[in-house]
């Protein structure tokens, strides 16, 4: 290991350093801070830095470029993850975005410095009300985060600055860190509120708010970067505390638990950085490499720490590095060097081995790993080539492929590639498989022994936590030679706080029995943390229902959990907390349940309760109301203000496996005998009963999931990748995925190009991939194509709509037919001679058909063969521009 200060890196002399930032690339790298009377941000060549002869060599240049655009102090500066962008945010309220062009060196302003390249402020957004802390791209460079002391997170899209797609406002105090999942599921955030808040990035809806580890902090850094590690397991946090002490708080994804922190910093940590590699090491006496991350934490004690999350202690505590405060730090993509920035103006260097720190996973194996736990590769998107000989008949055509080729040949130049065109969610809802009671409460430090013939025991733990992704989670699990060397120090107290009860042997279900529990099993019965798809959870046979004809069938529907006595389970419903007990007082006639609303999850005074005479056995709420199913047979709807009963109890014919309660008001129950019911509690009106699934369960496939789609309607899952909707209108299902049609493996490639986050593309994610299908007639593919439009538009997926649309007009345009490609054409045109009405309907999905023809037109504008059809569309889009 060596350590370098480079004393020529600096921003007048004294000026503190705010941010440090390594180009992907290697060869530069940028600091933002105070400049001479405003913000400044400088590219340094990193060769110097790293090279004693480059560094005396009077003929490399030490500092390439200088920008003082900015009016006040630089808080923050971040490349791009292709390198090809540099977003920068400041004091003065402003997120700035640079890109280098080819103007040559020029002079800086005021100095006889010379700027060796031209960086040009291409984008400035300025919607934050207060100073910019700190910004974050996106692992797709599709969005951008960025974070400041008015409270708030803006994502802006990337592609279309200053475009903003979301607002994050929960902060209640200035946000001083941004960090990205590096699957692109969550991005988290943390403030001087004492919380750090994880979101979705489907919906950007918050995930999950975490409180306790920052309960004693004070608001004494300038700073709270926190980081993400590179196989997306854990989140790190900045400033915390345990037991007095400064500490950097480790938050699992599986549960988003919070056991385990990094000790031994003397005052509050500023900054944590993840080494972007994922590391492994080959271990004596172990067949298999150990694979493990690399995180650096920077603190006000002046002193950096460097972990791996292999060892117990860390890999290297370098003390007193800077006179002042540690601010922010980067890894080269490489991963063998750290630079470190200070408020005393300086920035560090620290170059490492792979003998000392590892050897990084190649891409093939990131990917392979990514597939394993997320199921889910970064691979590159479609593109739109073009190839062949033609007569340009049209020089509008042959402008259009100029400018093509210019922007190739400029990526190729700076060596830098332009990332893959990220695919934006609207307000597309996300499914994932399997995703079943989503609302099942669950009991927590509690686990169950039980006792066998043999005279061993078997315990069976029940730490599950409510309304979780379980799904994910469970697919969360890193090789066991990693999970078996890693190590953290605990946050928990040593004492177990867990209740064991036992089970006698004769309690024990025998295999043929059937696995549904009986009410006086319901003491001893436990349910198991759910698995990941294609593996049976459990089974439940259909009985015979009055007016049914009687079968025998088995629904794979996670069933909801019964609750021993006295055992209280949580659950945060948005603005309030849930908490429920069954059996928690006995009368003469039995025992009642009890329901608890809080004002949130840390409040401990009442808001109100309400009692019911029935175990409890799953229960959801929205804004507005909570529904509960019990074992009587009712549903229970309270208003989630008062608990007063809008609706009298629901009674149906068997119990409810599954609850699914939208935010408009629809409900939607599956019975364990496989019939579906859905109300309107809004309206107090029923939309449908006794819509049987059976006719689903053909083959092997078992259900899965239920839950209700973007415009209410029923989704059923199954264990095989199929999925079904139920149409109101039409009274029937209508399938939207089904991996078993011989036709959909033409189109396994295009799937795995779509983010597994949306909702067609999730349902589809275990469609196995075929390596090539050029053997089928160009028809197959066609039709896989259709039914994969049909199905976004039954979900209302717009971003898929998109996609897949712009997929089918690719694959015309090679294979044709041309007449489906007018259809297409005309559609998005609608009417065009002037006597037409205007058509009601100008919008698809939400996206204006005309924008969509544009888009659609530029495509086809690069198509040499079928520019005659280009020029007759362009046309009559003109004309119809003009009537307007």
């Amino acid at each position: 290991m060596i350590i370098l200060k480079p004393s020529w890196v600096n921003h007048d002399q004294s000026k503190p350093i705010f941010s440090v930032d390594i180009h992907p690339n290697g060869g530069r790298f940028a600091t933002g801070g105070q400049g001479g009377s405003g913000g400044r941000i400088v590219i340094w060549n990193i060769g110097p830095v790293l090279n004693e002869n480059e560094e005396f060599n009077s003929k490399i240049p030490k500092m390439l470029c200088q920008m003082d655009n900015h009016l006040a102090c630089v808080n923050v500066v971040r490349w791009s993850n292709a390198g090809h962008l540099l977003a920068s945010g400041s004091d003065d309220k402003l997120v700035m975005i640079w890109r280098l062009t080819n103007e040559g060196s020029s002079s800086v302003f005021g100095s006889g410095q010379i700027n060796v390249e031209t960086w040009k402020c291409i984008h400035t957004l300025n919607s934050h009300n207060g100073d910019v802390l700190d910004i974050a791209w996106a692992p797709h460079d599709g969005w951008l985060a960025s974070g400041s002391v008015d409270n708030s997170v803006i994502i802006w899209n990337a592609q279309k600055f200053p475009e903003k797609v979301a607002v994050l406002k929960n902060h209640t105090g200035m946000v001083k860190g941004v960090t990205w999942d590096p699957v692109d599921k969550y991005i988290a955030s943390q403030s001087d509120d004492k919380s750090l808040r994880i979101w979705r990035t489907s919906d950007w809806t918050q995930q999950e708010v975490v409180t306790d580890p920052f309960n004693e902090c004070s608001a004494t850094t300038h700073v709270l970067r926190l980081s993400w590690s590179p196989d997306g397991q854990y989140l790190v946090s900045a400033h915390a505390m345990n037991g007095g002490g400064p500490t950097a708080q480790i938050i699992e994804r599986e549960g988003w638990k919070q056991d385990k922190d990094f000790v031994g910093h003397r005052k509050a940590v500023t900054c944590v950085r993840f080494n972007s590699n994922i590391l492994k090491k080959q271990q004596k006496n172990s067949p298999k490499p150990t694979q493990y991350c690399c995180c650096a934490i920077g603190s006000r004690d002046r002193s950096i720490s460097v972990w791996l999350t292999s060892l117990k202690r860390p890999l290297v505590v370098i003390k007193d590095l800077f006179d002042d405060s540690v601010l922010d730090m980067s890894w080269s993509s490489n991963g063998l060097y750290l630079m470190a920035c200070s408020w005393d103006g300086s920035v560090a260097c620290v170059i490492f081995t792979q003998e000392e720190i590892g050897t990084p996973l190649t891409m093939d194996e990131k990917n392979e790993l990514y597939e394993k736990m997320y199921h889910k590769s970064f691979q590159k998107s479609w593109n739109l080539s073009f190839s062949g000989s033609q007569i340009i008949e049209n020089p509008e055509l042959l402008g259009a492929l100029e400018e093509k080729e210019k922007q190739e040949k400029s990526n190729i130049s700076i060596e830098i590639q332009d990332p893959p065109q990220p695919v934006i969610p609207q307000k597309d809802i996300q499914y994932e498989s399997p995703k079943p009671n989503q609302n099942i409460l669950v009991p927590q430090n509690k686990q169950l022994e039980t006792r066998l013939p043999s005279g061993k025991r078997r315990i069976t733990p029940m730490m599950l936590t409510p309304s979780k992704d379980n799904n994910e989670t469970s697919n969360q699990k890193i090789d066991s030679t990693s999970n078996s060397q890693t190590s953290f120090s605990k946050s928990s107290p040593s004492k177990s706080q867990i209740i064991i009860e036992t089970v006698k042997p004769q309690d024990i279900q025998k295999p043929q029995q059937t696995t549904i529990p009986t009410i006086q099993q319901s003491t001893t019965m436990t349910k198991v943390v759910p698995q990941p798809p294609s593996v049976q959870i459990n089974q439940l046979m259909c009985c015979e229902v009055p007016g049914d004809e009687p079968i025998v069938k088995f629904i794979n529907v996670l069933d909801p959990l019964k609750l021993a006595p006295g055992v209280a389970a949580t659950k945060e419903c948005g603005i309030v907390k849930l908490q429920m007990t069954n059996n928690c007082h006995k009368t003469p006639k039995g025992s009642l349940s009890k329901i608890e609303v809080f004002k949130n999850m840390t409040d401990k005074d009442l808001k109100w309760d309400t009692y019911l005479g029935s175990s409890i056995r799953c229960l959801t709420a929205n804004r507005k109301l909570i529904v509960v199913c019990c074992e009587d047979l009712t549903i229970n709807c309270f208003e989630i203000k008062s608990g007063a009963r809008p609706l009298p109890p629901i009674l149906i014919e068997d119990l409810v496996s599954s609850i699914s309660l939208s935010q408009e008001g629809h409900c939607l129950v599956l019975t364990k005998t496989g019939l579906i019911h859905m109300w309107d509690l809004e309206t107090h009106k029923n939309i449908f009963s006794r819509i049987s699934i059976r006719s689903l369960l053909t083959g092997k496939g078992m259900v899965n999931g239920c839950s209700l789609g973007p415009s209410n309607q029923p989704v059923i899952t199954l264990t095989d990748g199929r999925a079904y909707a139920y149409s109101v209108d039409l009274k029937t299902w209508v399938q939207v995925s089904n991996p078993l049609d011989p036709v959909c493996v033409t189109g396994s490639n295009f799937i795995r190009k779509v983010p597994m986050t949306l909702p067609l593309a999730s349902m589809q994610r275990c469609m196995a991939s075929q390596r090539s299908m050029d053997t089928l007639p160009p028809g197959v593919t066609l039709s896989f194509l259709e039914s994969q439009i049909t199905a976004t538009g039954v979900l209302e997926s717009s971003t898929e709509y998109k996609y897949w649309l712009f997929a089918i007009v690719n694959h015309l345009l090679e294979k044709g037919p041309e007449c489906r490609l007018r259809v297409i054409l005309d559609d998005l045109m609608g009417p065009t001679h002037k006597s037409a009405k205007k058509p009601k309907v100008d919008q698809v999905m939400g996206m204006k058909k005309r924008k969509l023809l544009n888009e659609i037109l530029g495509i086809i504008k690069t198509k040499l063969p079928w520019q005659r059809l280009y020029k007759e569309y362009s046309e009559q889009v003109n004309e119809l521009q003009d009537d307007l």
